[in-house]
């Protein structure tokens, strides 16, 4: 079974960047899908980004297309969220999960190992 643990949390001004990251124990990511999901105060949690990590592929939700990236070090077995241009409604809590689907689910049901989540803030 894999845990997952989130870090790189913190507060950000609004225009700013932060990456965050997903570290993977107890079983390397090689055929997982790597999920970013967050939820913002009051609101229900909802998918950001998905790496499939032994194809490469990715996908991302339209409010952050184009400003996020997710990205992995093999090495660190690692996957990462770097979130430029940040915006205050991007304030959330941000959790990554792992799913054995390689669909690049969108949906938190696909998503069996989920980290303890890592705030996110920003300023206007």
């Amino acid at each position: 079974q894999v845990q997952l643990v989130e870090s790189g949390g913190g507060l950000v001004q609004a225009g700013g960047s932060r990456r965050l990251s997903c570290a993977a124990s107890g079983r390397t990511y090689s055929d997982y899908t790597v999920g970013w999901f967050r939820q913002a105060p009051g609101k229900e949690r909802e998918f950001v980004a998905a790496l499939y990590w032994a194809g490469y592929s990715t996908r991302y939700a339209d409010a952050v297309k184009g400003r996020f990236t997710i990205s992995r070090d093999n090495a660190a077995n690692t996957v990462y969220l770097q979130m430029n241009s940040l915006k205050p409604e991007d304030t959330a809590v941000y959790y990554c999960a792992g799913s054995s689907e390689k669909a690049l689910s969108t949906i938190q049901t696909s998503y069996h190992a989920w980290g303890q989540g890592t705030q996110v803030t920003v300023a206007s």
